[in-house]
């Protein structure tokens, strides 16, 4: 609920007499609102349509090379199951809500930014929307609606990134433990790993995105300036044209024997998973059941109010198809 009640920090009215009497206040018309608001592993998720709250799909592989010949004459007398390796598996959907309220009095008055409902609802889909990046970027598992408190919640994809589970995952369709390191500052060499054992999954020269945090971010770009080995450190040195009169030291791209890998920065508020997500944007999408939207309720005499929300899942098609990195 929202109340307009005397605050000790507002400007106490002038009264009494003299030439101050007449001095207007200074409230600026800009409103300076300071959060980070990018919802950079939403966006890289394709857009789909979720049709139940159990969302499901299947994911296959091919099975070994086989180099043997076969005799000259010799009959098929074997036959294989081409689709007994499938693996079906799922993510439940999550409701997303935000709540928004203004007083009759705050909407009829003239306030900096404004401060009206119209400005509420939108605030409120700008808010929602990092909740969905937070919940994306979690360590959290799904749960399913029991009817006692415990609501439908997706998977994160921290949680899909799990060379031990989930559980409902089969071991074939798991993220290996070599793409994914945990507890230990990376290092070139073991970034590249990661990198490799990507590859070893698909076979793919992978367009890899690292959304990461800003420690993560530091040490990737410090890859440029040193090689990262204790006691004897050597400095990578690179020439740069000084006609623009600028030193770059922000590294956009890293190219590895096995893909470009392109860098972009997580939003802080929401990376509270790992430090960093190696992820192919082609094996991650995010269904939406309900589409974001904004209702209005009832006034019941207090002021204008609603909420916006919208329910959706993350779909990791492929958990095999990604890394990520844990900072200690």
């Amino acid at each position: 609920s929202i109340s307009n009640t005397y605050s000790p920090n507002a400007p106490a009215a002038k009264t009494g007499q003299g030439s101050a009497i007449g001095n207007r206040e200074d409230l600026s018309t800009e409103l300076t609102l300071l959060a980070p608001e990018e919802t950079p592993l939403l966006s890289l998720c394709g857009k789909g349509t979720a049709k139940s709250t159990f969302t499901e799909w299947t994911a296959d592989k091919l099975s070994a090379p086989v180099t043997t010949g076969i005799s000259e004459g010799s009959d098929v007398s074997t036959f294989t199951d081409k689709f007994s390796e499938r693996a079906r598996l799922g993510n439940y959907v999550q409701i997303f809500r935000r709540d928004f309220q203004v007083s009759n009095l705050q909407q009829a008055v003239t306030s900096v930014g404004p401060a009206n409902i119209a400005q509420a609802e939108a605030k409120s889909m700008r808010e929602l929307k990092r909740d969905v990046e937070a919940r994306i970027c979690s360590d959290s598992d799904r749960t399913v609606e029991n009817g006692a408190g415990t609501p439908y919640a997706l998977r994160g994809l921290g949680a899909w990134l799990d060379s031990a589970g989930p559980t409902d995952v089969p071991a074939d369709y798991r993220t290996p433990a070599a793409s994914i390191l945990d507890g230990v500052a990376p290092t070139e060499t073991t970034f590249n790993d990661i990198i490799a054992s990507i590859f070893s999954v698909n076979g793919e020269a992978n367009s890899l995105t690292l959304v990461a945090n800003v420690a993560l971010r530091k040490l990737i770009s410090n890859f440029t300036r040193s090689s990262g080995a204790a006691g004897s450190e050597a400095v990578y040195t690179v020439n740069q044209g000084a006609e623009s009169k600028k030193v770059t030291h922000s590294v956009q791209l890293y190219d590895s024997d096995f893909g470009i890998v392109k860098m972009i920065n997580g939003n802080p508020d929401c990376m509270t998973g790992a430090s960093g997500y190696l992820v192919n944007p082609s094996y991650l999408q995010f269904n939406t059941l309900i589409p974001m939207g904004a209702t209005r309720l009832e006034n019941q005499g207090g002021g204008e109010r609603g909420f916006v929300d919208m329910t959706g899942t993350l779909v990791c098609k492929h958990p095999g198809a990604h890394g990520k990195i844990i900072l200690p």
